[in-house]
């Protein structure tokens, strides 16, 4: 059985619920025509800031907003309605840039980034946040054939280590219309990370591309029965009902939130009372209550919605009502709701200050049905003003906060490192960082890298020394300066290979005091000294000079 959902007119306090398990992993995208003006939208968020800026802060807390394509900062911002988008440059550093050269579009679709290295395993926005903030991410596609080809790449979109959807345009493509994909997440640390990657469905010749990139910080009182720390949101539909004009984005909806007009059959009432968005925990725009659906006098209301058919999984809903007028003592819109012929909520009472009743978790299944039923005696139709639908979505896992500083400062070290290391090391699974292998479990470490012979240059970071889950270090054969560092804190360290690069200075005495560690590789390098030899060194395959290979096995076969 579901769990009854709760009625919420005001900010209060509400009971826990529990979140049903084994949700499938499935969004959809909603639509913008590619060729109509976007919803106005907020001031200006400046060019991308440095994490010294004093104004760091308040853009953490107001968003960004990414024109993803264009080139350098300021000369290459744009603005949307009241919406300045910056450059993309200095969140992300692959992919190529690409221009569309197409009257009438809006200025963010005329650029995009697209990533043509086959061998990355994703391709990674980092975006400084505020950690443990909850942000509304949206990500916006237009193809526009920009490599020449007639459909759309299909690939994934991945945030926080979490696989988010299959990122699939082709139809809207074919209507000339641009995609756009919702997802409400909490930060796991200082920079939310959003990335792309290939899958089994993407063709050997395309590229997966993006052209906007935004991320909306969130009021705590916002879809607070949801259990972020598990799970994300990702949004099916946002819908004003009765309503048939333009989206409502910003200045109405604080985060700009896109409500998509749905209009049908039902006659639309309109509302002259206002109401207070603040009243809310959702906050919703006071403009998604001008207008309502109702049915004829004493007779339930159906609406089905959203239009398509939804995959067996669990979903929030959220529903806004408003009376448009004030009842009398025998007039009283009272009414009962049901979703899918389930009882959603009994006996609701709407009042012209407007109401919300939400379920955290609730089965959907195929094409959605909301019923809405008079009461017994009531002389009035009901009525219901907008909707909101969104897939829960469990979260894939976390890497331990350490291991992931203790590789981003790794990174830093390297000149050039493997064009995937950005975004989380260890997930999702198959696209964790080229050379990286981590352990799996409720916490992923980073347990070996293996990144031989791939032209590495730069210096080995002394934050290496956190990864204390390492059994294997591979990095022999690559371009590698700089000192050793030390590795004392590295217990189960198995098997250290650093051969054949361009390393100086004294070998660590920490060395010896790895009770595991059974092979060193140190030839061809101007490293000085030795190991410390102890009984148990007959049993390890120590190489510090140009000493002949002794066919051990890699990390991935041992």
């Amino acid at each position: 059985m579901p769990n009854l959902p709760t009625l919420a007119p005001i900010p209060q306090f509400h009971q826990e619920n529990k979140i049903l398990p084994n949700v499938g992993i499935l969004s959809f995208w909603v639509r913008v025509p590619s060729r109509t003006t976007c919803p106005s939208a907020s001031s200006s968020y400046g060019s991308s800031p440095s994490l010294s800026s004093p104004t760091l802060k308040v853009t953490l807390e107001a968003g960004y907003l990414l024109n993803c394509g264009a080139g350098p900062s300021p000369g290459n911002d744009v603005t949307v309605g009241s919406l300045k988008y910056i450059t993309d440059e200095g969140f992300i550093s692959v992919g190529n840039t690409s221009t569309i050269k197409q009257d009438g579009l809006v200025p963010i679709l005329t650029t995009l980034r697209y990533f043509p290295n086959k061998s990355a395993r994703k391709y990674c926005y980092a975006i400084p946040v505020i950690k443990g903030g909850k942000y509304l991410v949206r990500t916006t596609y237009y193809y526009g054939g920009f490599d020449g080809g007639k459909e759309p790449p299909v690939f994934d979109q991945i945030v926080e280590g979490t696989k988010w959807s299959v990122v699939n345009t082709t139809e809207d493509h074919a209507n000339g219309m641009s995609s756009y994909y919702e997802i409400v997440v909490k930060a796991q640390g200082k920079a939310l990370s959003v990335c792309l990657a290939r899958n089994n469905m993407t063709a050997s010749g395309s590229s997966p591309f993006i052209s906007a990139l935004e991320l909306e910080y969130m009021d705590d009182s916002v879809y607070n029965a949801t259990d972020f720390n598990k799970y994300a949101l990702t949004t099916v539909a946002r819908s004003s009902f009765g309503d048939d004009g333009d989206i409502i984005g910003f200045p109405d909806d604080k985060f700009n939130r896109l409500w998509q007009p749905y209009k049908d059959q039902n006659p639309v009432v309109p509302c002259k009372y206002n109401v207070t968005p603040s009243d809310f925990w959702n906050i919703p725009p006071a403009k998604i209550f001008q207008n309502s659906v109702t049915s004829s006098r004493g007779k339930p209301l159906q609406i089905k919605w959203p239009a398509g058919s939804l995959p067996s999984a669990s979903y929030y809903i959220a529903l806004y009502f408003q009376d448009n007028r004030n009842p009398s003592p025998h007039s009283w819109r009272v009414f009962n709701v049901s979703v899918n012929d389930k009882n959603f909520y009994a006996n609701i009472n709407v009042s012209t200050r407007g109401l919300t009743v939400y379920a955290p978790q609730w089965p959907l299944s195929g094409q959605t049905q909301i019923v809405l039923t008079p009461g017994q005696g009531i002389p009035v139709g009901p009525v219901i003003s907008a909707g909101e639908i969104m897939q829960i979505l469990p979260l894939g896992g976390v890497t331990v906060n350490r291991d992931v500083a203790a590789m981003i400062e790794l990174r830093r070290y390297f000149d050039n490192p493997p064009p995937d290391w950005s975004g989380d090391p260890c997930l999702p699974g198959e696209n964790s960082w080229t050379g990286v292998t981590c352990s799996h479990g409720k916490n992923y470490r980073v347990t070996a890298l293996n990144l031989t012979g791939i032209g590495l240059s730069g210096s080995l970071a002394p934050n290496i020394a956190n990864l204390t889950a390492l059994r294997h270090i591979w990095l022999g054969g690559n371009k590698l300066s700089g000192n050793i560092p030390e590795m004392g804190s590295l217990k189960d360290l198995q098997s250290l290979h650093l051969e054949n690069n361009q390393l100086e200075g004294l070998i660590p005495q920490s060395l010896q005091k790895l009770p595991k560690l059974r092979e060193i590789f140190l030839q061809n390098n101007k490293v000085k000294g030795d190991v410390p030899h102890t009984p148990q060194d007959k049993k390890k395959n120590i190489q510090l000079k140009n000493d002949p290979d002794s066919g051990s096995q890699s990390p991935a076969r041992m």
